[in-house]
């Protein structure tokens, strides 16, 4: 049985759309300003901009691409996480996401990596897989020895977490030790059950997902593995941890690229939230059920990372 204050927590952000003055929720379509739901976005985060104690950051440039390193307190110079944000592909910054990194590196005890891919409309794929392969290989230019990197996302920053592996795989660049893959967006076709059961549930707007993926894809086929990486080659892929709450419209991609990894041959970790939103885990300490799933994503960041805890 669920938590009282995460069915409390559930209640309000399933309804959201009546704290901002509307009867409904919102229904997205291709005319829809992403430029608005960016700035949305960027608000909805200043409310929780504060960072953790202990934790600095620290904004820099690489390769042309703005970054931002979250450190925290007696951080190992040598171990990073390297982050990939979300946003649908659409959103998504190193400010509108330094909460989230900087609790997630507050709570692993490890210095992570976020950085600013480009976002669709204005770049269509492979822009933002061109820049993640970019970013990292930057990392091992530096002297980062792949052993020592965990790549981590949440949303569409999880399938870009995944894609990201699938491209390093296939282009024989040394992979990370491991990966942490959150509410990950795995199937830019959007065919799994959960987009029809579960979008009156989740506090996304209807039809978001289909918009977003198109805005994204552009003329690409939504199958392509680096658009949709549940639809690639996922055989050699390092050992992976995926979280998804049952009430995302998300959940099935991830459940989905699970199973498909295990029967690759993956070590792979599934993870479902009972009654859970999307991107639970972020939301520790908020209540238990976040807390518990946050714990687990640390030990699993630590054991591979190979930290002596």
């Amino acid at each position: 049985m669920t938590s009282i204050k995460s069915r409390m927590f559930n209640l309000m952000i399933r309804n959201s759309y009546l704290f901002r003055g509307r009867l409904t929720k919102e229904t997205f379509d291709m005319n829809t300003s992403i430029e608005l739901f960016r700035e949305n976005c960027e608000k909805g985060a200043a409310r929780y901009a504060k960072m953790p104690p202990g934790v600095v950051s620290k904004p820099t440039t690489i390769e042309g691409i703005k970054a931002e390193w979250l450190v925290p307190a007696g951080a190992d110079s040598k171990k990073v996480i390297f982050y990939v944000h979300g946003g649908g592909y659409v959103s998504g910054s190193c400010t509108d996401h330094r909460s989230f990194v900087s609790k997630f590196a507050a709570f692993t005890g490890v210095t992570n990596l976020v950085f600013e891919y480009r976002l669709a409309p204005e770049h269509k794929f492979p822009a933002a897989v061109e820049d993640s392969a970019k970013v990292y290989q930057w990392l091992l230019a530096s002297g980062y020895k792949p052993e020592n990197i965990l790549i981590a996302g949440e949303s569409a920053g999880g399938g870009l977490t995944l894609t990201t592996l699938l491209y390093l795989k296939d282009n024989n660049i040394p992979l990370p030790k491991a990966g942490v893959a959150i509410s990950p967006w795995t199937d830019l076709t959007c065919q799994g059950e959960s987009y029809k059961t579960k979008n009156r549930v989740s506090p996304a707007p209807i039809n978001s997902w289909f918009v977003f993926a198109k805005h994204y894809a552009g003329d690409n086929p939504l199958t392509h593995p680096y658009i949709s990486p549940l639809f690639g080659d996922l055989k050699g892929l390092p050992p992976l941890l995926i979280n998804a709450g049952m009430d995302d419209e998300l959940f099935d991609d991830g459940h989905a690229f699970a199973g498909k990894a295990k029967t690759a041959g993956v070590d792979v970790t599934f993870r479902a939230g009972e009654q859970m939103v999307h991107c639970y885990p972020l939301l520790a300490p908020m209540f238990p059920e976040a807390t518990e799933a946050m714990n687990e994503i640390v030990k699993f960041v630590r054991k591979h990372l190979q930290f002596n805890d």
